[in-house]
């Protein structure tokens, strides 16, 4: 799943056709959708020479690349504006999370750090301490402490979620279920520590205990895919393949593009 670090406001071009078009519409999309995209950047950069001084366009051509997956290109684009700007620091956090979406981690701290040491808004300690942990870097714990330590008092829960995630990546399973306990005693609507929880559990091979982990994180978010996902992943431990079955469609009716869930179905059903 996909996790945005930046909301950017992008127009669509739309297209109108007559019943004949309708009729040849496959080959009518297959045809246009090149020139459509072209003519849609086209726009955006034309829209950044008549207005050189509005962010927001230079963001939205940001934008269309990142959701046409064309990272480098929006990376250069993202460069271009740290070139001309290198004291602001939303450039620099776009920079960043362009960086980890394309999977490098490095550049991506580099750049979060950058970030922080122009305007240290508090998602963005947040997000630089997340990959620390992910990456197994110890200063995930200097962050977690810090927010702890200072007035952020609302992104406590973050704290002891990078904590655990620190822990999780370094192999240390109890340590981390400790860490996911206090975030969801703090805020029991955090998915991702239920996840993360349940995960541990399950490389501990304690089944049972995951699985009521995730029975009680999809009774309080009845669509969480990843829940019944990995709640399948639990039964199938259990040899429990008709519940597992269940839990794997379930995983796809609020993700129909849930790919492992659906290899799962079709393993355990024999197709």
């Amino acid at each position: 799943m996909k996790k945005y670090f930046f909301i950017l406001v992008v127009s669509f071009i739309s297209c109108n056709g007559n019943k004949e078009e309708t009729e040849k519409e496959p080959d009518i999309l297959i045809q246009s959708e090149p020139a459509e995209k072209k003519a849609k950047e086209d726009s955006l950069i034309n829209q950044i020479k008549k207005f050189p001084d509005s962010a927001l366009n230079k963001e939205n051509l940001i934008q269309f690349y990142r959701d046409n997956n064309e990272l480098k290109k929006a990376l250069a684009e993202t460069q271009k504006r740290i070139d001309s700007d290198s004291t602001n620091a939303r450039w620099w956090k776009i920079k960043a999370t362009l960086h980890y979406e394309n999977g490098d981690t490095i550049a991506s701290i580099k750049a979060f750090e950058k970030a922080i040491s122009i305007y240290p808004a508090t998602n963005d300690i947040v997000s630089l301490g997340l990959i620390y942990a992910q990456t197994a870097n110890k200063r995930a714990l200097e962050v977690a402490e810090y927010i702890l330590s200072s007035q952020y008092i609302n992104y406590e829960k973050d704290a002891w979620y990078i904590k655990g995630l620190y822990y999780t990546y370094t192999n240390k399973k109890p340590e981390a279920i400790k860490m996911y306990d206090k975030v969801i005693g703090l805020s029991y609507t955090y998915m991702d520590a239920y996840r993360e929880k349940a995960i541990a559990l399950y490389d501990l091979k304690k089944y049972k205990e995951a699985t009521d982990v995730l029975i009680k994180a999809t009774t309080v978010q009845n669509s969480f895919d990843e829940g019944y996902f990995y709640l399948g992943k639990c039964y199938e431990k259990l040899n429990k393949p008709k519940d597992a079955i269940e839990a794997y469609q379930k995983a796809l009716l609020y993700a129909p593009d849930f790919k492992e869930a659906e290899e799962a179905v079709n393993r355990l059903s024999g197709n």
